[in-house]
């Protein structure tokens, strides 16, 4: 027996629509959610076709021509328009039947068929799946939010030869996200155990048959002390700027209602609060690049603010996607983005910033420094290296002369 994919039952007229249009061949998206059990898929989003697609179709069209790198970049946009517990689940192709064989897909007229393969094994064979649809899929999905204060300093050592930004902030938030990993949550002020389901203890109001969305508030407490060892060292650099990020970043998960784990749930909110941060400074950075280069240096101290997060709601479900909107940008661009990346038409009206701005504070940077500096933060390392070995040396005499005082106080 195969995989089962729970389906939701608009996906099915959606790829019917599509096999209509076909010339000669579209592919798109999966997007859904992964359990031990089954997986679920939500959404099917078509890949927007290139502007010069249409110019190069010249001859005989090929499987061969499929612009995997396009279906790639497709792939990653999306995913940052998802919130946390959903995720691009595969790929999926309609195509003529000349095609099909071609691409050895048994694909036919008036039929779906799902296959599963291993992307880790090249010599694998496709797997049969089972594909079921369903109503209204979503619609009783448990919803969990949170709101996390972000208050982090990264500094930028004088040593280091060039002063990679994007590198520097993509490290700091490394350490971050494994401050999230071990911080602690509370579901409705209650801790609970991993293992437990989610839903336990919660009754169903007797003769209530239709789905009802069921929402879950979370509160994340960040531990102070970092690690399973009670004794930790501290280590002195020499830095000659600072990134700063400060906020509040509002995050939301979704998790199916067939009997989840709190470890499935706590999860999926983790995911999402560390994906939001980064998905927004990578999205800042790019927008840098593209408006002011990749060579610009910063001299003086400069603050950029984050892109704010917004939800959309979706039809028929309890599930909401989210995009990310600089103040500048008009709402028109949202919905164009949202059409393009997920074939998704949104009202203005519908599109709801759930935060305040978060900022980004980037502290004075000296260029590459000269040689004479270069001799002064070195003296400067090995004198800071020299305390802090001095320090461990007066710690370890100390602790050798209690062991000497406490052996001879036994002694006596």
């Amino acid at each position: 027996m195969g995989r089962t994919y729970l389906v939701e039952e608009g996906i099915g007229q959606y790829l019917t629509e599509l096999s209509m249009k076909v010339k000669p061949y579209v592919t798109g998206l999966l997007i859904g959610q992964c359990s031990p059990q089954r997986d679920y898929v939500i959404r099917a989003v078509r890949t927007p076709p290139k502007e010069q697609q249409q110019e190069e179709s010249v001859g005989p069209p090929k499987l061969a021509s499929l612009d995997e790198e396009w279906i790639t970049t497709h792939a990653s946009q999306v995913s940052r328009m998802l919130p946390g517990g959903l995720l691009v689940l595969g790929v999926f192709m309609i195509a003529t039947p000349e095609l099909a064989k071609d691409g050895q897909n048994a694909l036919r007229k008036h039929r779906v068929v799902c296959r599963t393969y291993d992307v880790q094994d090249p010599k694998s064979s496709a797997k049969p799946a089972d594909w079921k649809y369903q109503s209204a899929l979503t619609a009783s999905w448990v919803a969990l939010g949170c709101t996390v204060n972000v208050n982090i300093h990264i500094p930028l050592l004088a040593t280091s030869p060039n002063h990679d930004l994007e590198k520097n902030t993509k490290n700091g938030l490394n350490r971050w996200s494994k401050q999230i990993e071990d911080s602690v949550f509370l579901i409705n002020g209650q801790i609970k155990d991993e293992d437990t389901e989610l839903l336990e203890g919660q009754k169903k109001l007797r003769g209530n048959t239709q789905p009802s969305s069921q929402f879950s508030d979370v509160k994340v407490l960040t531990q102070l002390c970092q690690g399973s060892s009670p004794r930790s060292t501290a280590t002195v650099q020499v830095c000659s700027g600072s990134i700063n990020l400060r906020g509040a970043v509002k995050c939301r998960a979704y998790i199916h209602s067939n009997k989840p784990k709190v470890k499935e749930a706590i999860q999926a909110l983790k995911r999402d609060i560390i994906n939001t941060l980064s998905d927004r400074c990578e999205i800042l950075f790019e927008d840098l690049i593209l408006n002011e280069g990749p060579q610009k240096k910063y001299f003086g101290r400069e603050y950029h603010v984050l892109p704010q997060r917004l939800f959309v709601p979706v039809a028929g479900s309890n599930v909401m996607l989210s995009d990310y909107k600089f103040g500048d940008e008009a709402p028109g661009e949202i919905q164009e983005r949202f059409v393009e990346m997920l074939d998704q038409p949104v009202q203005a009206e519908d599109m709801h910033i759930a935060e305040d701005i978060s900022t980004v504070d980037i502290c004075p940077v000296t260029d590459s420094p000269t040689d004479t500096q270069q001799a002064q933060l070195t003296k400067a390392t090995l004198l800071l290296k020299l305390q802090q070995n001095m320090g461990l040396v007066v710690a370890a005499a100390v602790a050798v002369l209690a062991s000497i005082f406490s052996f001879n106080y036994f002694s006596d």
